[in-house]
């Protein structure tokens, strides 16, 4: 049974749709949304539009900016032979709120999962050889400590190995199957500072 007009059951629809949010969440949403000022109603939809058209992956280190090189990859005073993978931006922005790294970063966009067809040609690892071929000292390996992070941190050091390049792993500390946007910055701050070379 149908409880409100299409329009409404539409924009709950759409709210459901995101990650995250339930009938409810999504209900309230919509009705948060009819119950705005045109004027905010329109500055909130624009906005979204504006970063699906104009956010893209920095040249550099394939986080998600709107220039061609994200701000850490354009600030020179930047440490640029020290680089941690990550696998996607908001595990960059969990290690940028400790404000103790300073490094660059590389964005996987994933991690090599088997079970979900994942393989390394579907994640970052090709572009993340090539920055390689400049003057690194340190690759720091910075994925979730979940099976599907460990894969990848193993896989990615075995690539790197060979060239002579300081491999490490973040350290323990990180909870297995924890993801790195949800852990607290003391908690990463070591990790990081205890991180092996592997």
């Amino acid at each position: 049974m149908e409880y409100y007009s299409n329009e409404i059951s539409k924009l709950i629809e759409e709210f459901c749709a995101l990650p995250g949010i339930g009938a409810k969440s999504a209900q309230r949403l919509a009705f948060h949304v009819i119950n705005m000022p045109e004027d905010q109603v329109e500055a909130l939809s624009s906005a979204i539009i504006n970063a699906k058209k104009n956010v893209k992956y920095c040249k550099c280190c394939y986080t998600l900016t709107d220039q061609e090189l994200c701000p850490i990859c354009r600030d020179e005073g930047r440490d640029h032979k020290t680089i941690m993978v990550v696998e996607n931006t908001r595990d960059l922005v969990a290690y940028e709120k400790t404000q103790k790294y300073n490094g660059v970063y590389h964005v996987l966009h994933g991690a090599i999962s088997p079970m979900l067809g994942i393989g390394p040609n579907d994640i970052k690892l090709k572009e993340l050889m090539r920055r390689l071929e400049a003057d690194v000292n340190e690759v720091i390996i910075a994925t979730n400590s979940s099976l599907e992070g460990e894969t990848t941190a193993m896989y990615i050091s075995k690539l790197i190995k060979p060239t002579g390049i300081k491999v490490t792993r973040i350290a323990s500390g990180v909870p297995v199957g924890g993801d790195l946007e949800y852990i607290d910055e003391v908690t990463l701050l070591r990790a990081l500072e205890g991180r092996i070379e592997i």
